[in-house]
């Protein structure tokens, strides 16, 4: 089928699409609409956190349906309370609030933290409302998160921007402590930078700035929307750091492809009071029933190994790769890595490596210098293989 025979001009145009249409999802693969296959390293920027359409995804959807789908939530409903009861078991927090995106659930950190603010008044007896973000983040696309986020041109972006946070410099803590003032009511960070070019937080400075916040007494506030759900081979990134943050902040992985995000948080400052935070789908239950299944898998006896196991693979496969085509370098977690190109290049080879044949391969550069890989965590090594293969005879092509 041409793709001119789809009309797709009702759709509002926010960004420069392909002309493919995906039709059908297996693993690492997708298939278009011409039925030419396609290696996805994408997997929705870390969403399928188990691949396209994992049959433990389709079993928990087929169940949850026949069951009830949303029964609003001003009710209980069983799936919902299951997944925060092990969410709450294998994390330092205590208690757990569902959105559908990861900059919804951004959003209501940000909103805890200022209601925790009010409550804890300065010396001065003001409210503190600031909180401190840091240069390349990203913590999503509402107004008061675009503000939170330090990605370049953003500050101009849907002016004025919502105020109260000021940007420090990652893995700088004297940077961070510079900001603290008395208006100061958390820190926030992405433990490892995703959208920003994949920036680890080093061990170091995490622990730094836990002393830190704890000595200032402002809050800690991990964004694990992309670093979260055992994509840095643990199940949550700040457990890298012998850390126990005050909120966390989950999306992307932990629906698996459906749309379902979390905010977590211990109970001093579980402050929400009724009307505070709401929204209609938060906690539908067709939702936490995926969620449950994803969590399970990744807490099989093994699994996260596994990830740690492939990250050192796909790690070693991208510095052979640097000394093949004379490259920057390579960093990340898990199965969360960046090739550094050294020059601008990366769109470049995201295009011909999409369009390569008969097998395309999927990519993605968050900057120009620079690819991000992001596949699903149950990949097989023959897979990181055979990405590693197509990537160099681009890579090849591009430096011709």
């Amino acid at each position: 089928m041409e793709f001119n025979q789809y009309d797709t001009n009702a759709l509002l145009y926010i960004t420069n699409r392909p002309p493919l249409v995906f039709t059908e999802g297996q693993g690492m693969w997708l298939t278009d609409h011409n039925g030419k296959r396609y290696l996805d390293w994408l997997q929705g920027w870390a969403v399928n956190c188990l691949g396209h359409s994992p049959a433990c995804i389709q079993e928990a959807l087929t169940a949850q349906a026949k069951k009830v789908i949303n029964p609003s939530p001003a009710f209980y409903n069983e799936p919902t309370i299951k997944l925060a009861s092990m969410l709450t078991q294998h994390s330092c927090f205590d208690r757990v609030f569902f959105a559908n995106s990861g900059a919804e659930a951004n959003e209501g950190a940000i909103k805890l933290a200022r209601k925790w603010g009010k409550l804890h008044k300065n010396a001065a007896g003001e409210n503190r409302y600031e909180i401190i973000t840091f240069d390349h983040s990203f913590h999503g696309r509402t107004l008061a998160t675009m503000s939170a986020s330090g990605k370049e041109g953003w500050d101009t972006m849907f002016a004025p921007q919502v105020p109260g946070f000021p940007k420090a410099h990652l893995n700088d803590l004297a940077s961070v402590e510079a900001l603290i003032t008395d208006k100061t009511v958390a820190v926030m960070l992405e433990p490892v930078q995703g959208e920003g070019g994949v920036i680890p937080s080093s061990k170091e400075f995490m622990q730094g700035l836990r002393a830190l916040t704890s000595k200032h007494g402002v809050l800690l506030i991990v964004d694990e929307v992309q670093a979260g759900m055992g994509r840095t081979g643990k199940l949550f990134a700040y457990e890298l750091s012998d850390i126990e943050p005050d909120i966390m902040t989950l999306g992307k992985g932990i629906g698996g492809g459906v749309p379902l995000a979390a905010l977590l948080c211990k109970e001093a400052y579980a402050c929400f009071e009724p009307g505070d935070q709401g929204g209609t789908y938060n906690g539908n239950p067709l939702m936490t029933a995926v969620g449950i299944a994803v969590l399970e898998t990744l807490l099989a006896p093994g699994f996260l190994q596994s990830v740690i196991d492939k990250g050192n693979y796909l790690k070693a496969g991208l510095l052979k790769l640097c000394d093949q085509h004379g490259l920057e370098g390579e960093r990340g977690e898990g199965l969360l890595r960046a090739l550094k190109l050294g020059s601008p290049i990366g769109p470049k080879i995201v295009e011909l490596a999409r369009d390569m044949a008969p097998t395309g391969l999927l990519l993605n550069s968050p900057r120009p210098d620079l690819l991000r890989f992001m596949p699903a965590l149950n990949l097989s090594l023959q897979e990181i293989d055979q990405m590693l293969e197509m990537l160099s005879a681009v890579i090849k092509q591009v430096k011709a």
